[in-house]
């Protein structure tokens, strides 16, 4: 038997790797995990799959959950944009196996909102500019709803301590500060978000299906 370290015919790319030949017949010499039955409450939904039973929850949640907010950054833990909340406190869906997680309940950023309600923090994010490219911006959200869930008037000294591990290539951070400290403000107040769906909130008012005139298109 030869083991394979790298195919090298032409036309077969990276087929060959961590395969070995048995006579003619190529074997994968990479073991594979057996699947396991999966269940999670996720965004208020019930999800129940099949995975490998060292499954990462970060693939669990975007390629069998189907929520792409949760975004891919660097794999090793140090940029937050993977982050999730796991029963409500803040987790790297990078590092945790899907398994550590059964049945627990799941808030990625598609879970932030009421219905047509932004969460405080979406709302005031998209007010004060706390997103630009908007790559990381739902680890940030999610860490800081996190906070504000346990803390309504945090410091700003807080509020950086609670976003130190997600990083932001963009903004420079103070906008950031300033979107969760008019969140808070938003919360002690208890006041009610803009209705995501009214043509106030509408980004392309013009695609709203009414003309200038009110009417319905």
């Amino acid at each position: 038997m030869e083991f394979i370290g790298r195919s090298i015919k032409k036309g077969e790319g990276h087929e060959g790797i961590g395969e070995a030949m048995v006579g003619e017949e190529r074997i994968s010499m990479i073991p594979t995990a057996p699947e396991v039955y999966w269940s999670a409450l996720v965004n208020g939904q019930n999800i129940e799959c099949h995975i490998e039973s060292n499954a990462i929850l970060l693939d669990v949640i975007r390629d069998e959950v189907g929520a792409l907010g949760v975004k891919r950054g660097c794999d090793m833990g140090t940029c937050g944009c993977c982050t999730v909340l796991i029963d409500g406190e803040p987790k790297l869906s990078c590092l945790t196996l899907a398994g550590e997680v059964r049945a627990k309940e799941i808030t990625t950023v598609e879970g932030l909102a009421d219905g047509h309600h932004l969460h405080p923090i979406q709302d005031m994010f998209a007010k004060h500019g706390g997103s630009q490219c908007g790559f990381c911006t739902p680890g940030f959200l999610l860490v800081s709803s996190a906070l504000l869930e346990k803390n309504n008037s945090p410091t700003d000294a807080e509020i950086k301590g609670a976003i130190e591990g997600n990083l932001c290539r963009c903004t420079g951070y103070q906008p950031i500060v300033d979107s969760i400290q008019a969140a808070a403000e938003l919360m002690r107040t208890d006041a009610e978000s803009v209705d995501s769906t009214t043509a106030k909130a509408d980004p392309h008012p013009g695609f709203s299906g009414e003309n200038e005139g009110g009417h319905t298109a």
